[in-house]
C-alpha cells in the first residue's frame, strides 16, 4: 500500500498545473538544498577542530552536549516558521477499503524524509568521527551517542507536528509555552537553574553508556503514536469544520476617513489585514523582528563592520514593508478585476498602498528608538534607513509588484509558504537590501559616517520629495500590467 501511496505522490507532483509554472522557484530551491547540505558538512567537519581551539582545555564533544539544547531549541523555532508539514489528499482515499492508519502512517513516515531531518546528519556522523579519530571515544560510545542526538533530532520533528497541528490557527496559544522557555533561558543566564548543563550531562551519559541511546529512540516512537492517534481522530472530511462558528468580525476603521480620497482603499487594506491570516501574521512578525538588533549590536565583531548595521536597520524598520510591500496587488487577487472594472483611481488605489506602508516604517522607526542604548549612531543610522525605506524602498516594492500575477490564498500560514512567489520576489531584495549597504560602505570608508548616513537619509528625503512624479510612474506601469495581472490572478494554481 506504501508503494501505491508513493506511486501517487510521483503523480500527483507532476501532473499538478503549477508545476511547469513554479519550476524555477523548485530549481532554485534545489541549489539551496545543496549548499545548505555543503555549509553544514563543512561545519560538522570543522566543529572538532575549532572547539579545540577556542576551548583548549575543554573536550569538544562536552562542549557541544552542554550548547546541545540550545541548538535543539533554535531548531524547533526554525522548523516551525520554515518546515512543511507532509499532506495527502484524503477525499479519494476515503471511499476504497483502506485503513485509516496506513494513510495516516504513511503522512508521518514522509515528514521523516523532510530535508529538515538529513541535514543533521552532515554535522553530527563527521564530528562523531572525529571524536572517535581524534578524541580517544570507543565506537560504541559515539554510535550510541549520534543515536541519542538523531532521535532527538526526530523528536523534534513531531513535536512541531504536534505543535503545527495544535498552534498554527491560534498563534496566540503559544505565548505561554514561549513565556515559560523564556523564563527557562533566563535562569539559566542567571545560573540559577542551569538547564542546559542538565541536559549535557544527559548526553554525557549516553556516551559513557551507549545503551542509554535508545530513549530517545522509544521517544521518537512515542511521539509517532501521539502524532498517529491525533491525526487518526480527525481523519474526517468535516474535521475542521467543527467549531468554526464565530462572531463575524464588524470593524470598519471610521477614522480613515480623515485621509480623504484614499480612504476606502486604506480601510480595504486595513480589513484584510485584520480578517486574514496571512496578512496578519505579518503584523506579528513585524514586531518580533524588532528584536533582530540585539543579535548584532552588542555583538563586538561587527563593530568593525558598521556598513553590516545597513542591513539591520533597512531590515527592522522594513520588515512589515519587505513583507506586505513585495506582493502588492496579488493581496487583492480575490477581487482585483472588479477593481479594475470600475471608475477607481489607479493613483489613490496605489496612494493607499503607500500611505500604510509608509506609516508601518514610521511606526517600526519609532519603536526601535530604544536601540540608542547602544550609541547615537545607531538610532541616527535607523532613522536614515528608515527614510531611505520611504522614500526609496517603497517605490521600488510597487515596481516590483507591477510584475505580480500569481493570486495568494490570505486563509494559508505564511511559514513556508511560496505561494504568489515568483522571480521579483527574489530578484527586488538585491535593490532593497545591496544598494544601500554599497553606498554606504563607499562613503564611510572613503569619507567619514556622519556623510555616509546623511546621504542614505538624503536619498530617502529625495524620493518622499519626488514621490508625486514616482507616483505618476506607478501608476502608467500598473495601467499597462493591468490585464496581464487580471489574467494572471484568475489562474488558480500556486
Amino acid at each position: 500500500m506504501f508503494g501505491k501511496f508513493i506511486w501517487l505522490e510521483w503523480k500527483s507532483f507532476f501532473r499538478s498545473a503549477s508545476l511547469g509554472k513554479s519550476l524555477g522557484l523548485k530549481i532554485f530551491m534545489i541549489f539551496l538544498a545543496l549548499y545548505f547540505s555543503a555549509m553544514f558538512l563543512f561545519f560538522g567537519i570543522a566543529l572538532y577542530p575549532m572547539l579545540k581551539e577556542f576551548y583548549p582545555e575543554a573536550d569538544p564533544l562536552q562542549v557541544v552536549n552542554r550548547f546541545a539544547l540550545i541548538y535543539f531549541v533554535l531548531e524547533l523555532v526554525f522548523r516551525f516558521m520554515l518546515q512543511t508539514l507532509p499532506v495527502l489528499d484524503i477525499k479519494p482515499l476515503m471511499t476504497f477499503p483502506i485503513r485509516k492508519r496506513k494513510v495516516v502512517n504513511f503522512v508521518l513516515l514522509k515528514s521523516l524524509y523532510s530535508f529538515y531531518n538529513i541535514l543533521p546528519l552532515f554535522l553530527i556522523i563527521p564530528f562523531g568521527v572525529f571524536c572517535i579519530v581524534k578524541g580517544g571515544y570507543g565506537y560504541l560510545n559515539m554510535l550510541g551517542w549520534m543515536l541519542g542526538v538523531y532521535s532527538i533530532t526526530l523528536c523534534v520533528n513531531f513535536i512541531n507536528f504536534i505543535i503545527k497541528k495544535r498552534f498554527t490557527e491560534n498563534l496566540k496559544a503559544l505565548i505561554p509555552l514561549v513565556i515559560g522557555a523564556g523564563v527557562l533561558a533566563l535562569l539559566d543566564y542567571l545560573e540559577i537553574f542551569q538547564i542546559t548543563a542538565y541536559f549535557g550531562e544527559l548526553l554525557q551519559l549516553i556516551v559513557q553508556n551507549p545503551y542509554l541511546g535508545f530513549i530517545p529512540l522509544i521517544l521518537v516512537i512515542f511521539l509517532f503514536k501521539w502524532n498517529q492517534l491525533n491525526l487518526e481522530g480527525k481523519f474526517y472530511l468535516d474535521a475542521h469544520l467543527k467549531g468554526r462558528n464565530k462572531k463575524a468580525n464588524t470593524r470598519e476603521f471610521g477614522w480613515t476617513r480623515k485621509f480623504g480620497s484614499i480612504a476606502p482603499f486604506l480601510q480595504q487594506d486595513l480589513k484584510l489585514i485584520w480578517r486574514n491570516k496571512r496578512p496578519k501574521t505579518t503584523i506579528y512578525l513585524s514586531f518580533i523582528f524588532l528584536a533582530y538588533g540585539l543579535i548584532f549590536y552588542p555583538n563586538d565583531t561587527y563593530q568593525e563592520m558598521p556598513a553590516f548595521f545597513v542591513f539591520v536597520g533597512i531590515f527592522i524598520t522594513g520588515i512589515f514593508m519587505i513583507n506586505f510591500g513585495q506582493f502588492v496587488p496579488s493581496w487583492d487577487a480575490s477581487y482585483y478585476p472588479m477593481i479594475m472594472a470600475q471608475n477607481i483611481s489607479m493613483r489613490q488605489y496605489l496612494a493607499s498602498k503607500m500611505g500604510l506602508i509608509t506609516f508601518s516604517v514610521v511606526v517600526l522607526a519609532i519603536l526601535s528608538t530604544p536601540y540608542v542604548y547602544f550609541g547615537w549612531n545607531i538610532l541616527l543610522l535607523n532613522i536614515a534607513c528608515a527614510l531611505y525605506n520611504m522614500g526609496v524602498n517603497i517605490p521600488v516594492l510597487l515596481y516590483a509588484g507591477s510584475f505580480n500575477k500569481k493570486r495568494i490564498d490570505l486563509d494559508k500560514s505564511p511559514f513556508m509558504n511560496y505561494q504568489g512567489t515568483g522571480a521579483s520576489q527574489w530578484l527586488v531584495g538585491l535593490p532593497l537590501l545591496l544598494i544601500p549597504i554599497f553606498f554606504f560602505w563607499i562613503l564611510n570608508k572613503f569619507i567619514n559616517y556622519e556623510i555616509a548616513v546623511g546621504f542614505l537619509a538624503g536619498l530617502g528625503i529625495m524620493g518622499l520629495v519626488l514621490r508625486p512624479s514616482l507616483l505618476t510612474f506607478l501608476v502608467r506601469r500598473y495601467r499597462k500590467r493591468k490585464y496581464v495581472m487580471i489574467q494572471g490572478f484568475k489562474e488558480k494554481g500556486e
